[in-house]
């Protein structure tokens, strides 16, 4: 039986912890005042330390010591949020991932990070905390642990400030707490970074040497702090992750309590766990003070226990994408096995086998939606990694931009979405570099100086379009052309229409930039999203308006794995079409026949509609059929009738992938394996579609030359 290795889950929360640290901080520049983005940005960066001191990222851990000392700041309201915080706040977290993945590397520039984060903070180059360098434990009752003292005689290095109160900590540890990495020392370095204190050692529960468990915390510990503020706060945040089966007391001294005075106290290394020294007498375990999580309250009155009356939360587990793909897979192949069983048993007068074949494909779709299910993830988890994009490309070239986005929990399949983030960079990128002008440009026009960026998503039937969209000047016709020209792309006298025009900008090697720069200029960037998104079997519809901006729609199928399909019959092959994409059915009309020009059309209530014979289309030399039908699909904005000699009914349908000797051929997507062990493949009807609807764009352009 195998384990996951535990640094790598540490760098998987890290990774999450990370995203959700970069999301807090760009919230908080939109609004630097409140509590819960404050708290909640504190949270990971407390979670990713006491992690990391857990899984031995030793570097991780002290240079977010340092981070969270000095956000710490904001948190108290001594500073704000101001967008120069938040961007050296920033950088702090692209260090601390390259800390997480390089934790072997000696990486340079940590220091002038926390420097500058400091000088923001308090308009000082302040100097870091000296690190601690607690005492091994444990020492007799009542010893004092001296902790970050510049000298050993001294308790205290730095003075408390007026109006100041003493609180008396008193905490132990739950049992289990060494056994899954806790350093008490380090949570005791934690509280005297509060102020100015004395730790105490409570040995009382410590057994005799032939008894002792060296994996159980039997050291109490005792802290008087000194500080202005109520400390529960921070207390509590100190034990986070630790508040499950811990003790834990916090009560202001009133000045009769005997208290622990100073004394000298060497400073040694950090022992790794408390251990017994010397065997001692074992007196009975006195009662520990129960916990407190608002108001003091006397040591004598326990608060009652909060009884709980909420559901059990749900639970998840982390599973490898790897383990997912290989379970759709076998689905994938009982789907098959499921059509074959049906297919016999329709063939068959045997009442037991049909009843057999009916409750196994109601189980086998079951399970197939199950699977899908697992697999989709709601696509805002994509859209958030691009707040830190724009506000990086605002700061470089120098756009006020606001960043929209809608549609966050519609769902994609996994694999799609880690397909689509380098596109959508790249669509992003453009529309700000090439899409939105300068602020001066834009008053010039009348608009805001701010410009505006929307990535929203949104369910299209069994497709998702997903749109990139600005307010910016739009595409500019005439100088596409003309470089398009220049790149003999094309020539001087090829005739296109707006939307084949607007396809050019995908071109390899395509691009209107005056010069090269950082972000744009080799026409690389465009050609990466176009070949990406046909890897998916999707499409890109490109529209645009002179001075109002421009919009680049990505339609993509939900899931690449399974598909409910359309099976029917041209002369002697049978194809396949996406069930998402049929709109309706029809008959034929008699006496339809196409002319010499292409015009094919049937009026479908009204509205004309293109239709493509796929025995044409196909080379068919079967004849056809007396009756043919038209199967009505869509993709995006465009409809096609295509016709067909029979339609033979609905099935799910595997999808298997066409080998590269294949893929010049457009008009299908895939294949799939029917329940008679024959292949049909399946079409891909944007393709089809866009192939109709250059009938209508020729019929527009003769009608107007007529």
């Amino acid at each position: 039986m195998s384990f996951p290795d535990p640094t790598e889950t540490f760098r998987q929360e890290a990774r999450e912890l990370l995203e959700q640290l970069e999301q807090g901080l760009l919230d908080l520049e939109q609004n630097p005042a409140n509590d819960d983005l404050i708290n909640s940005t504190f949270r990971a960066l407390h979670t990713i330390k006491g992690s990391g001191a857990m899984f031995g990222f030793t570097a991780v851990a002290n240079f977010v010591h340092e981070f969270e000392t000095a956000f710490d700041q904001v948190r108290k309201g001594q500073t704000i949020a101001t967008p120069a915080l938040i961007g050296v706040a920033l950088d702090a977290k692209d260090h601390i991932h390259k800390l997480v993945e390089q934790p072997d590397t000696k990486l340079a520039g940590g220091d002038a990070i926390l420097e500058a984060l400091r000088a923001v903070i308090d308009g000082t180059n302040a100097p870091a905390e000296a690190e601690a360098a607690p005492v091994a434990a444990p020492v007799a009752q009542g010893a004092v642990i001296a902790l970050d003292m510049p000298e050993p005689a001294a308790v205290i290095a730095k003075a408390a400030p007026a109006a100041t109160t003493t609180w008396r900590i008193r905490f132990r540890l739950p049992s289990d707490a060494l056994v899954y990495g806790t350093n008490p020392l380090l949570l005791l370095k934690e509280i005297t970074d509060l102020g100015p204190c004395v730790v105490t050692a409570l040995t009382d529960t410590i057994p005799t040497l032939d008894v002792i468990d060296p994996e159980v915390p039997y050291l109490g510990w005792q802290i008087d702090l000194t500080m202005a503020e109520d400390p529960h706060a921070a207390i509590e945040d100190v034990f986070m992750f630790l508040r499950d089966g811990m003790e834990l007391s916090i009560e202001p001294l009133t000045g009769t309590e005997p208290a622990v005075q100073p004394v000298a106290a060497p400073v040694v290394e950090a022992a790794p766990a408390p251990v017994a020294a010397a065997p001692v007498a074992t007196p009975k375990p006195a009662a520990a003070p129960k916990a407190t999580k608002a108001k003091p309250a006397p040591a004598t009155e326990a608060p009652a226990a909060p009884t709980d009356t909420k559901a059990p939360a749900a639970s998840s587990m982390r599973v490898d994408a790897e383990r997912l793909d290989e379970l759709m897979d076998r689905v994938g192949e009982l789907v098959i096995a499921q059509a074959r069983l049906t297919q016999i048993a329709a063939s068959s007068s045997d009442g037991n086998l049909k009843t057999i074949a009916e409750e196994l494909e109601r189980l086998s779709s079951g399970l197939r939606d199950t699977t899908m299910g697992i697999r989709m993830v709601p696509i805002g988890t994509l859209f958030s990694r691009f707040r830190r994009l724009i506000h990086d490309l605002s700061r470089d070239l120098d756009k006020d931009i606001e960043f929209i986005t809608t549609g966050e929990d519609t769902e994609l399949d996994k694999t799609m979405i880690e397909r689509l983030a380098d596109p959508l960079v790249h669509l992003i990128r453009n529309s700000v570099d090439h899409g939105l002008e300068s602020v001066e440009k834009r008053l010039a026009a009348g608009k805001t100086p701010k410009g505006t960026v929307r990535l929203s998503a949104v369910y299209a039937g069994a497709e998702v379009a997903i749109s990139v969209s600005d307010d910016g000047a739009g595409l500019n016709a005439e100088r596409i052309r003309a470089k398009a020209e220049e790149n003999g792309i094309i020539t001087a006298d090829t005739k296109l229409t707006e939307q084949e025009l607007n396809q050019l900008i995908f071109a390899p090697g395509f691009s209107t930039a005056s010069a090269v720069t950082s972000l744009s200029g080799r026409g690389v960037g465009m050609d990466v999203v176009k070949r990406t998104i046909d890897g998916l079997r999707g499409s890109i519809d490109v529209t645009t308006k002179a001075g109002v901006g421009s919009t680049m729609t990505l339609r993509l199928p939900l899931t690449l794995a399974i598909i409910d399909g359309m099976l029917v019959r041209v002369g002697n092959g049978r194809f396949t079409i996406p069930l998402s994409a049929v709109e309706e059915c029809v008959e034929l009309p008699d006496g339809i026949e196409g002319n010499a020009k292409g015009r094919n059309f049937l009026d479908i209530r009204g509205a004309l509609v293109p239709f493509l014979r796929l025995r044409e289309v196909f080379n068919t030399a079967a004849p056809a059929e007396p009756h043919q039908k038209v199967v009505i699909v869509s993709s995006g904005e465009g409809r096609v009738g295509l016709v067909v000699d029979q339609i033979i009914g609905n099935n799910q349908t595997v999808i298997k992938q066409l080998s590269k000797l294949h893929s010049p051929i457009k008009s299908f997507s895939g294949a799939t394996i029917l329940g008679d062990g024959t292949v049909a493949l399946i079409l891909d009807t944007a393709h089809l579609v866009g192939f109709g609807q250059s009938y209508v764009d020729r019929n527009k352009s003769e009608g107007k030359a007529a």
